[in-house]
Order: C-alpha cells, then sequence, then structure tokens
C-alpha cells in the first residue's frame, strides 16, 4: 500500500484528535446524536459509535439535496462505489464496482432483503428498476458480508429502504421534472426525459400504508457511440403498496407488493448501431414480515417472493427469460446482559430460471437450486470503550454442500478521545449462477464456487457537536478461483470458468464533512484502489482483473442553506484513467481520466406544500469516456417541482 498515503492517514488521526478532544470538553451529546443508529453491519440497531464499520447512510435528507439524480448517480459519490454507466444514456446497463470488486460481489437488498436475477449472467439485481422516488435511505456497507446476508456480499451491500406512511395523517405527494438528453458533440436543449408519479400514505396507532405509482421516460442518445446513430429510447413503470399492522405492542406486521415494468432499447455493442434491438423486464415482489417483540428480544420472519420475466430482442429473434427467488430469512435478536447481544438465524434461499428462444431452451426443472445457512453472531459493548462484532454462517448448498464463513471485527473507542479504531477480518463464497452453469453456449457444470477474504483497518473521529468528522480506511481483499468467462476469436466456442491463482484488490478510503457554517457544509472523499492478478490461464486475467478500476477517484459537494425553504449545492467528480478492452482477442485501450461539475437549486415556492428545483449536470460540457464505444452524458439540464398535501 502506497506509504505516502499511510503517512498522511496517521497524521490526520493525530491532529483530529487533538483539535476533536478539545471542542469534546464541556459539550454533551445531543439527543438526535444519541439516536444515531447503524443496522447493516449486525441486524441490531446499535448506536454509531459501537459499530465496527463506517457505514456510509444517505438520509432522506440528502436524497433531497441530489434532486434530480438516478440511485446509480448517487451511489457513485460514495468513496469506494463505482456504479459503471451512470453517466451513460438512460437504458444502459449499470455495473457495480465496490472496492475493485465486480458486479457479481455486491449483494443488493431492499428493506433488508436480499434482492437477484436469477436468469441474469451474475445474479446481479438491475437498479434501474427502481426510481430514487421510491426510496427512503441508503445504507452501503463495504467489505465481506456473507455471514450475515448469505453467498454474493463479498465486497458489500447496498440496503435500500422504500419510503411507508410515516405521518398520523393522510398525506400525499406528487411530482413532475422534465429534462435534455445530451451528449457533449450532440446538443438539443428540448425535452427529453420526463418524470412523474403520485405517493398517498398514513401511519396510525395500529395501521400504516404506503401507495405509489411512477413513470419515467428518456430519449436523445444512442446508447452506442457513432456518428448519427439512432437514438434510444427508455420507460419504466413502477406501482408500490405497503400496509403495516401493530395489534399489540409487542407484534407487528407488515406487507408489501410491488411491480415494475421496464423497456429499453439497445445497440449491438460498442461502436455499433442497432435500430431495433431491445429490451422488456417485468417485476413482481411480493413480501411479508411479522415481527414479535419480548422481553431483551425480537424474533423477526422477512419473507418475500420475487418473479422476473424479460424479453429480448436482438439479431431478428426474441429470447424470453424468467427467474423466480424465494426468500425466507429467520432470525431472533437477544440481548443477553447489557454487554452482550447475540443474533441467531436461519436463512433459506430457491433460485430457479428458464430461457426460451429459437435456438435455446433451458428449463426451470434442471436450472435450479436452493441454500439453507444457519448464522449467528455475537455482539459486545463495553463501557470502557471496547466493541467486537463476530459471527460465522454454515452454507448449505443443494449443488456444492457445506461451507462456513466468518467475521471478526473488533473497534475500540479512545477514552477522552472522539477516536474510533476499527479493524475486521472476514471471508465471503460465491457460487456459480445459474446461467453460467445451465447456458446453451458457454455454461459449464463443473466451474466451483469463488471464495474472497477481507482485510480492513482504520479509524474514525467525528466531534462530540457533529460539526466535524474524519474516517481512514484501508482494505485488502483476495479471491481464489474467480468466475472467467473466455471466447475463441477463431471457432467463436466460449466457456465460463475458474481462473487458477488469486486476485487481490487494495487501497485506502478516507471521508471528511465539515460544517463550516450552519448554513454552509462540505463534503469530500478520496479512494485509492489498486487491483491485481496472479492468475493462470489462457485469457486475459490482467484486463479482466483492472477492467474499468479507476485507481483515483475523488468526490467533493458543497451545500449553501440560504434559509429553510431555499437550498444550493455544488458537487465535483474526478475519475482517473481506467483499462477497457473491446474484442476478442481483446484489444486494450486506456479511457483518460475526466472531472465533473455538477449543481442543484432548491425553493420553497409554497411553504410545505409546493416545491421546486433545478439542476445542471456536467457543467463544463466535458467530453469523456465512461464506457469504451459508449455514448456519454454532456451538458444537460433539469426541473422540477414537488406538490405535498
Amino acid at each position: 500500500m502506497n506509504n505516502k498515503i499511510v503517512r498522511v492517514s496517521t497524521l490526520c488521526v493525530l491532529l483530529s484528535a487533538s483539535v476533536f478532544a478539545q471542542q469534546r470538553k464541556g459539550i454533551m451529546a445531543t439527543p438526535n446524536e444519541l439516536s444515531e443508529v447503524v443496522i447493516s453491519d449486525s441486524k441490531f440497531d446499535l448506536p454509531k459509535e459501537k459499530s465496527g464499520k463506517v457505514i456510509v447512510k444517505i438520509t432522506a435528507e440528502d436524497l433531497a439535496k441530489k434532486s434530480g439524480q438516478s440511485i446509480a448517480t448517487v451511489l457513485s459519490a460514495v468513496a469506494g462505489v463505482e456504479v459503471n454507466g451512470n453517466q451513460s444514456s438512460t437504458g444502459k446497463n449499470l455495473s457495480y464496482y465496490i472496492r475493485g470488486s465486480r458486479s457479481r460481489q455486491t449483494l443488493i437488498l431492499i428493506d433488508g432483503i436480499p434482492v437477484s436475477d436469477a436468469s441474469g449472467i451474475n445474479f446481479e439485481y438491475d437498479l434501474r428498476l427502481i426510481p430514487v422516488e421510491q426510496v427512503e435511505s441508503i445504507e452501503i456497507m463495504k467489505g465481506a458480508s456473507s455471514t450475515l446476508y448469505g453467498s454474493g456480499a463479498a465486497a458489500g451491500i447496498i440496503n435500500i429502504t422504500l419510503k411507508k406512511g410515516n405521518t398520523k395523517a393522510i398525506s400525499g405527494s406528487a411530482y413532475l421534472n422534465v429534462g435534455t438528453q445530451n451528449t457533449a458533440v450532440d446538443r438539443n436543449y428540448a425535452p427529453a426525459e420526463i418524470n412523474e408519479g403520485f405517493s398517498l400514505g398514513a401511519k396510525g396507532d395500529k395501521v400504516n400504508y404506503f401507495a405509489t405509482l411512477n413513470a419515467s421516460g428518456a430519449q436523445g442518445i444512442s446508447e452506442a457511440a457513432g456518428i448519427d446513430f439512432e437514438d434510444d429510447k427508455f420507460s419504466r413503470v413502477n406501482s408500490l403498496i405497503k400496509v403495516g399492522l401493530t395489534p399489540t405492542k409487542k407484534l407487528s406486521f407488515d406487507f408489501f407488493a410491488n411491480f415494475d415494468r421496464m423497456k429499453n432499447d439497445f445497440d449491438y455493442g460498442a461502436f455499433a448501431d442497432d435500430l431495433e434491438n431491445y429490451n422488456t423486464s417485468n417485476q413482481y415482489r411480493v413480501g411479508f414480515s411479522p415481527k414479535y417483540k419480548y422481553n431483551n428480544g425480537e424474533l423477526v420472519i422477512n419473507t418475500s417472493g420475487n418473479l422476473i420475466t424479460r424479453e429480448l430482442f436482438v439479431f431478428g429473434g426474441i429470447t424470453n427469460y424468467k427467474s423466480r427467488n424465494t426468500n425466507v430469512d429467520a432470525f431472533n435478536k437477544y440481548k443477553i446482559t447489557n454487554e452482550f447481544s447475540l443474533l441467531t438465524g436461519v436463512q433459506y434461499q430457491f433460485f430457479e430460471m428458464s430461457i426460451y428462444s429459437e435456438y435455446t431452451a433451458i428449463s426451470n426443472t434442471l436450472a435450479k437450486f436452493n441454500v439453507i445457512d444457519p448464522y449467528l453472531n455475537l455482539v459486545y459493548t463495553s463501557d470502557f470503550g471496547f466493541n467486537i462484532n463476530a459471527g460465522a454462517r454454515l452454507n448449505n448448498h443443494s449443488d456444492y454442500g457445506n461451507h462456513v464463513v466468518y467475521n471478526i471485527n473488533p473497534s475500540y473507542n479512545v477514552p477522552g478521545l472522539p477516536l474510533k479504531i476499527l479493524a475486521s477480518y472476514s471471508t465471503a463464497y460465491i457460487t456459480p449462477s445459474l446461467y453460467q452453469l445451465f447456458d446453451t453456449y458457454s455454461g459449464n457444470l463443473d466451474l466451483k464456487p469463488e471464495e474472497n477474504t477481507t482485510i480492513e483497518a482504520g479509524f474514525e473521529v467525528q466531534s462530540a457537536n457533529n460539526k466535524v468528522s474524519l474516517n481512514v480506511v484501508g482494505f485488502y481483499r483476495e479471491e481464489d478461483s474467480a468466475i472467467e468467462y473466455y471466447s475463441n476469436p477463431t471457432t467463436y466456442a466460449s466457456s465460463y470458468f475458474n481462473a487458477s491463482g488469486k486476485y487481490n484488490a487494495k487501497g485506502v478510503e478516507t471521508a471528511i464533512t465539515f460544517a463550516i457554517s450552519n448554513k454552509l457544509n462540505l463534503n469530500a472523499n478520496y479512494t485509492f484502489s489498486q487491483v491485481e492478478s496472479k492468475a493462470v490461464n489462457n485469457t486475459f486475467p490482467d484486463v479482466t482483473a483492472n477492467l474499468y478500476n479507476a485507481k483515483h477517484k475523488i468526490n467533493a459537494s458543497l451545500d449553501y442553506q440560504f434559509s429553510d425553504g431555499t437550498y444550493f449545492g455544488l458537487t465535483y467528480q474526478y475519475l482517473d484513467k481506467r483499462d477497457a478492452f473491446t474484442g476478442y482477442p481483446p484489444v486494450v485501450s486506456v479511457l483518460d481520466a475526466y472531472q465533473l461539475l455538477n449543481a442543484v437549486a432548491r425553493y420553497n415556492l409554497v411553504k410545505d406544500r409546493l416545491i421546486v428545483f433545478g439542476t445542471v449536470s456536467n457543467i463544463t460540457n466535458e467530453d469523456f469516456v465512461e464506457v469504451l464505444g459508449y455514448s456519454t452524458k454532456g451538458r444537460n439540464f433539469k426541473i422540477g417541482m414537488t406538490f405535498l398535501f
């Protein structure tokens, strides 16, 4: 790891601890501080200072300051996270990179429940299905999390919490925003994107409910980069209903049902236009979560069913995909003493898929498996500053048998100083997807699971009045038996296989927030990540290991609250050069670094009734490449309003 970065980080902690210690004297924590909790690292409601992880939480207030942005763009502003494709055309497929990982190593949760597409190449969930307007908050936890969340959480988790009824009176909202769709070269400032929707909800002593309907549409940019290429369209409709019942103070029931429909045009590939290709996805999700509280404990059962159908029209033919996922996660949270809390649980997951076309037939009677995982997690919190979070999970896979993963995560709050030192060691386990096993042309039934090990260490400091906070975390992740793809350029034969050898990713993340005044706030983060390959195979390990991974990334934002109803924000992003390739064998390219400057303004036109906003993205109209061979957005504008009732 870069010695200069380590020395600078050490200096930062010494100076910060000294300054914050002076601020702490004579200052008591406010009720808001004491109530700040995180749940992703233990499933317990832990005070933030007792957590052994640096967990990023994007609140409803934070999302309001990012009006006009998609979930993918919001996530890309987090240290250590990059959602590749978020700066491309609206319908461009997305890839998730946490700390130099790949999409299959990041697990998406919705309201704490894992979601995936069992017919997808890597089981990854398509974030394009969710409109940001349905989201209440997002928690991002980096590092292996398979002990609590199962296979797929090797590099981190993204837990998206959807909105629900939260006011005692019936309330609702309606919104409308329109924007442009331009590249840096082709500019047309006529409206080409529209987002609209409404919601209704209420919260009573016994019942709460929330319902919303959202629609989006965009056109104006070709997915593939080229001259005079056809614009590719994107449309999406989302509906969600959530109902909560609380018959007694100890017993509660939560229900949800949602439907998402997305259609997007797409091109043949990099630099290759097409006039007809399209993808249509339909998602149906239902769930039921009873909770029972008792003395010193709580029993929770999260259940969900997920059905996704996709119709892919390409090369003049239609391929139909269908996937089904069932999840039941039952766990008991018990506070043994004031210091010790124990979580015990068992999770059942079932996956199946089918694919049918003129040339392919994969039946769900063959392409399916299930997983039953018992797990436990112990949390110890002391009154002298030492805390530890440790757990283990036994993966019981119907095809791959038993496998144990575990984690240990100690932390220490230094007495007399606002300084928390943390470390963790965790393992993870990723089984091949159904597509990688059963695909007609490239499937490989002899694939082995991928294994991951992650080590991290760092510190966090925060002033007692929450005006200044700083965290620095160093990490190292090692992958063994990574699943790769190879296509022979002569015979066109292709296959998934396990690379012999190892991949590793290492780096440092640091983030700082500073309340310059009651109205002005500064937030910034920096990520250094380096991906290396020790794999031995007949393909191109160094290219696949470093694909689109930027060694250096910087995010910064400046927020100014002119008054209770007027807000202005400015954001900056720098992404270093990255490796990319096209073709087989690959033609390697190095993509230039780029910088983006964005602005947003919000104004409460009618207090607590009508809010208007405007955004400008890529203010300097920088012409850059995000994904090789695909279009990238230039300067664009968006205006919108939200009516509250």
